[in-house]
């Protein structure tokens, strides 16, 4: 379904990836792993064409998205949680929700308001509400909804459960579970080893902008000295 190939990218004459490979199949997760900095972020901002590549290829679905609107890529069916949340502050939880939904896709179970407000019935009662006037946890539930209501073939989660206590990070990988379990394929970043390694089928390590190993869940786990350089585990 998605594939990098000999990423490289700028932020103007400062270059912050050059070489990240990875290879995610359909109905599939992966992850990106590695310290601060190393260009997880980069990495999803190419993909998701808000980053210009200068190097290498990205290919979702047999199309190269290298020089695609952000917008476009969108449409192909790339649904997108940012780091740090992004929900619209002036815009109540439903409006939220609806103001990009769509299945022009035309998937046969698509993500409806119903739908995801089963997955986070936390948000249910929280629709009338301002988008900054919800905690931490209700907007991550809220970025992660809002993603699923443009019905994506592929979610991607950049630090999906960073600053959140600890029974709000439960309810975040359940739910991941749950949406892992109806088929949807997910690139995810997370610090939270413990918790990607039993949602994952595939991890990438990124090291300065680079690519240093890639692997299953049972081979990162057998290698401490790689966690232990590149992960700080």
């Amino acid at each position: 379904m998605l594939t990098v190939s000999g990423l490289s990218a700028h932020y103007g004459s400062s270059q912050a990836l050059f070489d990240v490979n990875l290879t995610l199949e359909a109905g599939r997760v992966i992850t990106l792993l590695g310290r601060n900095g190393m260009g997880k972020t980069t990495t999803i901002n190419a993909i998701m064409g808000l980053v210009p590549p200068s190097g290498g290829e990205i290919r979702f679905d047999g199309q190269v998205l290298n020089g695609m609107a952000a917008f476009r890529i969108a449409n192909l069916g790339l649904g997108l949680v940012p780091e740090g949340r992004q929900v619209f502050p002036n815009l109540t939880v439903k409006e939220n929700l609806i103001a990009t939904a769509s299945n022009h896709l035309k998937q046969s179970e698509p993500w409806t308001l119903a739908r995801v407000l089963d997955m986070f019935p936390e948000l249910e009662s929280r629709l009338g509400s301002m988008g900054n006037l919800l905690s931490g946890g209700e907007q991550q539930m809220l970025a992660i909804a809002r993603a699923l209501m443009t019905n994506p073939k592929l979610l991607i989660l950049d630090e999906a459960t960073e600053g959140l206590a600890p029974l709000v990070r439960r309810r975040i990988w359940e739910a991941l579970a749950k949406i892992r379990a109806t088929g949807l394929s997910i690139l995810i970043v997370d610090k939270n080893l413990h918790d990607l390694l039993k949602l994952a089928d595939t991890h990438v390590v990124i090291q300065r902008g680079r690519t240093v190993w890639n692997g299953s869940s049972e081979a990162l786990m057998a290698d401490a000295e790689l966690r232990a350089t590149h992960l700080g585990m």
